[in-house]
C-alpha cells in the first residue's frame, strides 16, 4: 500500500501508533459514541458520492442493526478520523468503512479492519465479506493486502449502476 511505516501496537487498550514518513501519529480505535453519528455522516458523505454515500437515516439503520457494532478511529486529540460498521453472524460482513480525505494512507483504515477482524473472530465467524465498486481501485488493492479475494460481482449492485465486486477472507 505504498510508503514506508510501522507499527507499534498494544491491542489490549486499542492503541496503536503508525510512523508514516518518520512522522509517529497515534490512533485510537473504540466503541462509537451517540455523540459521534454526525462526524460519521460528514465522513462518509465525504467518501462516497451522492447517491453511494449513505442518508442519515440509513446509516443510524445500519449502526443501529441487529448484531453491528460500529469503530472509530480517532487521533491523539480525540479527532474522529474514521470509522467501520461490521455485522457479526454465522459470517462477519464490513458494511461500510470510511477513513477521512486527510487520514488516508495513515494507517487507520488498516487499523480499522483488523480491529473488525478480531471482533467477529471473538464472536465466532469464520470468514468475513463485502462488497466494493468494481472501479474502485485503491479500495480493491487495499482489500486484497489484507487478504480478502474477489468470489463474485453483483451486477449494478450501487444505485448509478456500477456493479459491485464481493470480497471475502477467511478468519480460521
Amino acid at each position: 500500500m505504498g510508503g514506508r511505516w510501522g507499527t507499534n501496537a498494544n491491542l489490549g487498550t486499542g492503541r496503536q501508533q503508525r510512523t508514516f514518513y518518520n512522522v509517529t501519529v497515534a490512533f485510537v480505535v473504540r466503541e462509537c459514541k451517540p455523540g459521534d453519528f454526525e462526524s460519521l455522516w460528514r465522513i462518509d458523505q465525504e467518501c462516497f458520492p451522492p447517491g453511494i454515500s449513505y442518508s442519515k437515516r440509513e446509516l443510524r439503520a445500519f449502526i443501529g442493526g441487529r448484531g453491528s457494532f460500529t469503530l472509530v478511529a480517532t487521533d491523539e486529540n480525540g479527532v474522529l478520523r474514521g470509522f467501520i460498521v461490521g455485522y457479526c453472524g454465522a459470517a462477519g460482513h464490513v458494511i461500510t468503512i470510511d477513513v477521512g480525505p486527510g487520514s488516508r494512507r495513515s494507517g487507520v483504515g488498516s487499523l480499522l479492519l483488523q480491529s473488525a477482524e478480531a471482533r467477529m473472530r471473538a464472536a465466532g465467524c469464520s470468514a468475513v465479506g463485502l462488497e466494493t465498486a468494481v472501479d474502485n481501485a485503491t479500495a480493491l488493492a487495499f482489500y486484497k493486502c489484507h487478504g480478502y479475494h474477489v468470489v463474485r460481482t453483483y451486477p449494478r449492485y450501487y444505485s448509478n449502476g456500477v456493479d459491485a465486486l464481493v470480497l471475502k477472507k477467511d478468519l480460521r
